[in-house]
């Protein structure tokens, strides 16, 4: 580095020797920056010196703690101690080549340079910026923009390593990448809405768990206090026996896992909670919640869109040439990812294959129609077979010789159309011949109508139940009634003393309602219990000892196990899913008879994550057709959608329509159950609120509000297809420009039949600028 010095005559005394130690000194520390050096800049009107100060500054100053240059002055007496060591142009471009080194730091991936090549010149930009970035600032405030710079690029690490923290803080997000590497993004898409799933349950555990569960267990009445928190005398004995706890009667029933259990007092503890209100507000804000995130969801997962096989431009090269991650330093890694961009080109073979398939159209039609007749039936069988399981039951229901079997055959039977219709499903949708993505989503709604149509008949049986128990009731508080007015007057006539007051009936003596609600639950959570069990039996017994099978009889087997029967199971994405949806429509019907129903699926969703990822990559093989999920997942959010709407039905209808059991659960004592909000408007709020709310149900302000929001529906819905249409023709008009950008660089005729009537518009018969005359004497 040099430092240029310019000594002119001086106008007064000699230099002296002052002036020759900061020349000295400036010319041991400047330093010339690689680039163009500026012009020449005189430093005091009476030095005689003109220093030429290039870029950057010097080293000393820079590890001084961004003092201020020390200026190059011959006048000892001059008026300023403290002068700029370089001037304005030059600090402007010591500032641009801070920036531009910025630059090269941000762009550095995208550079088409050698590795060792690109991290040379990394570490030089920043130790550059690292070095001079500091000294931009002028005069005193050069403290306070170092100050400034340094905290910036403390914010910027600490948002670095803050994203990092996050996204290794992603539940299972490994486990599914291991997945998605070696089967597909089809399956890993399962894993994702499984977590999904798990993270919504969580928070409705929290809301139930939190405002309704623990509420009464800390301060409602204990066990043992209330005839409904009390196993009735006749049941103590086998209270705790293993059949009566499996079947979820005995202390189960009389507990805070279902809705008997919960008291009737308006208040409870010394804090008021008004428990009935929030036992309420709790089961309408479930759905509420829910309906929430899943329109969230779609419409997040409609921005990211990216459809369902949308044509690309050179897939198979973009493939080819930028799937490797270069930063990948492990070898199990590694790995995973050649696996990933091998199932990749699979994904993109079969989706080129289908686009040029040719069939025969009528045949194929044919078959179709013929495959949804067979479905068909198999649906209406499946229905009416429940719905006689469903009345068989009710018979049961007076016996008391019943058999294990007899017990549980609608739980069973259920269980195992589950299992045995979506294989028959899969079988006969062979003949369809669909795309394996089509042919996925018609398996899925297919099972979703089986599993539907098979909940809905449960619950028109059950609640045929439910209105026999609701006659029955009658009869039995008539008679809790008599037995109550007997005790007293048996106690009257033993004590002789009419105005003695008698002590309170023991709670386990009290004659008991059928209490519908808490048998409702019972159900649900038996439906449940044997769904758990069911599926892991068979991905015990169907995936794990057939995959036992294969591997090690295989050698000694007189064909070859893994490529003929039985092989290697593949994992079954259409009855999973539709599995998960099913169990959480049953969770949201369920979780308002049986507040503890959410729990347990919380434990099921955390327990399926680690068996079905464990069971998928030890006994599983790809399928043999590969093919990518939707970028969206929108078809398995607009399932569960529905199923929200469909399992919101009955809860309303138990609301507003059935009377509540008149000695069990929050609501007892009431005509009906939304009482409860009319009773919290009349005792606890100002009278004008009751006012508002009377106004606010009028049927004249619902239907005008209600037709409102189905023209403001109508109206986005419109503005959104124009939007769609929009895009659909840019997306012309930019493959139409990269057509023509290609066929000029071809030199070929316009294959866009406008570009060519244009053209013969033109004098010249082209669009293409004439090409420049030849110069002299070429």
């Amino acid at each position: 580095m040099k430092c240029f010095f310019h000594f002119s005559e001086p106008s007064g005394p000699d230099v002296t020797h002052q002036h020759l130690n900061i020349i000295t000194s400036l010319s041991e520390v400047i330093q010339t920056i690689p680039g163009e050096r500026g012009p020449s800049a005189g430093y005091g009107p009476h030095s005689g010196i003109t220093c030429a100060v290039p870029e950057p500054v010097d080293q000393h100053l820079s590890r001084a703690g961004h003092m201020q240059l020390s200026s190059c002055s011959s006048d000892s007496g001059s008026d300023s101690d403290e002068e700029e060591s370089m001037s304005e142009g030059e600090m402007a471009r010591l500032m641009e080549e801070v920036e531009e080194k910025k630059k090269l730091i941000a762009t550095i991936r995208n550079k088409p340079w050698r590795m060792k090549r690109r991290l040379t010149h990394l570490r030089e930009a920043q130790e550059f910026v690292d070095k001079f970035e500091g000294a931009l600032g002028k005069g005193k405030g050069r403290k306070w923009y170092a100050y400034k710079v340094m905290m910036t690029k403390k914010w910027i690490k600490f948002q670095r390593d803050f994203e990092n923290f996050r996204t290794a803080c992603i539940p299972w997000e490994r486990k599914i990448k291991d997945v998605e590497s070696h089967f597909g993004s089809s399956v890993a898409s399962y894993f994702i809405f499984l977590r999904w799933m798990y993270g919504m349950n969580l928070v409705l555990f929290g809301f139930t768990f939190g405002l309704v569960v623990i509420p009464e267990v800390l301060m409602g009445l204990p066990y043992g206090s209330i005839p409904r928190k009390t196993v009735p005398r006749a049941e103590q004995p086998t209270a705790q026996d293993y059949s009566v706890l499996t079947d979820f009667n005995g202390f189960c029933k009389y507990s805070v896992l279902f809705y008997g259990y919960y008291n009737d007092q308006r208040t409870i503890g010394l804090l008021k909670f008004r428990l009935p209100l929030s036992y309420l507000m709790v089961g309408i804000g479930s759905f509420g919640y829910s309906l929430m995130v899943v329109i969230r969801t779609m419409a997040k997962n409609a921005d990211v869109g990216g459809g369902d096989g949308d044509e690309g431009e050179f897939t198979f090269a973009w493939k080819m040439f930028t799937s490797w991650d270069y930063l990948i330093g492990n070898a199990e890694t590694a790995d995973n990812k050649y696996a990933s961009i091998t199932t990749s080109f699979k994904e993109s073979i079969v989706d080129e294959q289908e686009n040029q398939k040719d069939e025969n159209i009528h045949l194929r039609r044919f078959l179709r129609v013929l495959a949804n007749v067979m479905i068909l039936c198999s649906l209406g069988g499946s229905g009416y077979l429940i719905y006689f399981v469903v009345k068989r039951s009710q018979e049961f229901a007076n016996r008391d010789d019943l058999s294990w079997y007899e017990k549980n055959e609608l739980e069973l039977i259920m269980s195992l159309l589950g299992l045995v219709c979506p294989p028959l499903f899969e079988t006969i949708a062979e003949l369809e011949d669909y795309h394996p993505r089509i042919a996925l989503k018609w398996q899925l709604g297919r099972i979703f109508a089986l599993f539907l149509g098979n909940l809905y008949t449960f619950l028109f049986a059950l609640f045929d139940e439910v209105n026999n128990k609701l006659v029955e009731e009658q009869s039995i508080k008539n008679a809790s009634i008599w037995a109550m007015k007997e005790y007293y007057a048996n106690f009257t006539r033993l004590s002789n003393d009419s105005e003695a007051t008698p002590p309170p009936m023991d709670p386990s003596d009290v004659i008991r309602g059928p209490c519908w609600e808490t048998a409702v639950g019972i159900e649900f959570v038996k439906l449940t219990v044997s769904d758990i069990q069911v599926t892991y039996l068979t991905i015990l017994i169907g995936d794990f000892a057939r995959a036992v099978i294969v591997r090690f009889l295989n050698y000694c087997w007189c064909w070859d196990l893994e490529a003929g029967f039985p092989s290697y199971g593949e994992f079954d994405i259409s009855g999973n899913v539709l599995g998960l949806v099913f169990n959480q429509g049953m969770i949201w019907m369920g979780a308002f008879y049986a507040p503890g129903l959410v729990g347990i699926n919380v434990l099921r969703l955390l327990s399926s994550m680690y068996y079905q990822c464990w069971a998928v990559m030890a006994t599983n093989v790809p399928h043999e057709r590969v093919f990518k999920a939707s970028k969206s997942n929108n078809f398995y959010m607009g399932l569960l959608l529905l199923i929200l709407f469909l399992s919101l039905l009955p809860v309303v209808y138990t609301i507003m329509t059935l009377p509540p059991s008149y000695d069990c659960g929050p609501f007892s004592g009431r005509a009906k159950m939304f009482d409860v909000i009319m009773e919290t408007i009349d005792l606890d709020l100002p009278a004008f609120m009751g006012t508002l709310f009377s106004y606010a149900a009028n049927p004249g302000l619902i239907i005008p509000a209600v037709l409102l929001m189905v023209l403001a529906i109508y109206y986005l819905n419109s503005v959104s297809e124009a939007y769609q249409n929009s895009n659909m023709e840019l997306k012309k008009k930019m493959q139409m420009a990269r057509d023509e950008e290609k066929n000029r660089r071809n030199n070929t005729d316009s294959t866009n039949q406008v570009m060519k009537d244009l053209e013969d518009l033109l004098p010249n018969r082209s669009l293409a600028p004439p090409a420049p005359p030849p110069e002299p004497g070429q």
